[in-house]
């Protein structure tokens, strides 16, 4: 037998193994109160999650309202999601000249509807994400 015969058959068996394990992708939307850069206010944004085998990677962005006012934010978050249970991950908010790395946190209400909190300094936030 041959190195690319040996080669060849191992990379299928590694696709056919986490094939099944896929997460599932896509976009999502999320409504959170809470105080980011020395405000109280309210997120609304969207993102889209990439997933493989539980684990997710969720880039994101939105409008952060507050006194009056309105500041763009980007996010990013890794979290991995224990099956039909809670999801953990780390994440970090981008606004004007801050970043803000932060813990994230979400517990399944309905399917696609989930309640989350988001705690670091500086920042936390709770609220509700629908998809992903």
């Amino acid at each position: 037998m041959n190195f690319t015969k040996i080669l060849t058959g191992a990379a299928a068996l590694v696709i056919a193994a986490i094939a099944p394990a896929a997460h599932a992708e896509g976009l999502g939307a999320e409504v959170n109160y809470g105080r980011a850069d020395g405000h109280w206010g309210a997120e609304i944004g969207a993102g889209y999650a990439m997933g493989f085998g539980g684990f997710s990677l969720t880039p994101g962005a939105g409008v952060y309202f507050r006194n009056g006012d309105e500041r763009l934010y980007g996010r990013i978050e890794a979290a991995y999601t224990l099956p039909a249970s809670a999801t953990i991950g780390i994440g970090a908010r981008f606004s004007s000249d801050n970043t803000r790395p932060y813990a994230t946190f979400a517990m399944p209400l309905i399917p696609k509807l989930r309640v989350k909190g988001n705690v670091g300094p500086k920042y936390y936030a709770v609220g509700l994400t629908l998809g992903y």
